[in-house]
């Protein structure tokens, strides 16, 4: 008898693959035309031509919230009409630079601002961070594995 594996029908797969030198590397993702550029900055062994992976993952956790936001919106019947992110991390580089046995590679602590355009109400507007937050692959990504986030949202009607 044979078995057959079922992949969710919710379930998307995301396929990468890479070629680089030294700390720079070009992306390309599957079905994509788009390319990835990667570097580093200098202090890391780079010559700071691209953003670092370190900038990509800071700003996929504020992009795939304004994404997660948007559809969490559209399920509460409220329109977005702009975003303003800012945000900060405390990373203790000792382990990823100096090769220390002791620390965390892990960032400290992540903060993020963000505001937001919308008439929707103060209820409404608790719910869309609240399930954002909730929903967000990436956000649950860094939360789940135990960074501290600070995630302050306000309106701007």
């Amino acid at each position: 008898m044979t078995a057959a594996i079922r992949v969710k029908p919710t379930a998307a797969t995301f396929k990468l693959r890479s070629q680089g030198k030294g700390v720079a590397q070009a992306i390309e993702i599957d079905g994509s035309q788009h390319t990835i550029q990667v570097d580093a900055a200098p202090v890391f062994g780079g010559h700071d031509e691209h953003p670092s992976p370190i900038a990509y993952a800071l700003s996929s956790l504020i992009s795939c919230s304004q994404v997660t936001a948007q559809l969490v919106a559209k399920d509460l019947g409220i329109q977005l009409n702009g975003f303003e992110f800012d945000i900060s991390a405390d990373l203790d580089t000792a382990v990823l630079v100096n090769g220390s046995r002791n620390g965390n590679p892990n960032f400290e602590q992540v903060a993020i601002r963000a505001v937001v355009n919308t008439s929707a109400s103060a209820t409404d507007f608790q719910i869309l961070q609240a399930e954002t937050e909730r929903r967000c692959p990436i956000f649950q990504l860094f939360q789940r594995s135990g960074i501290p986030i600070s995630n302050h949202w306000s309106i701007r009607a």
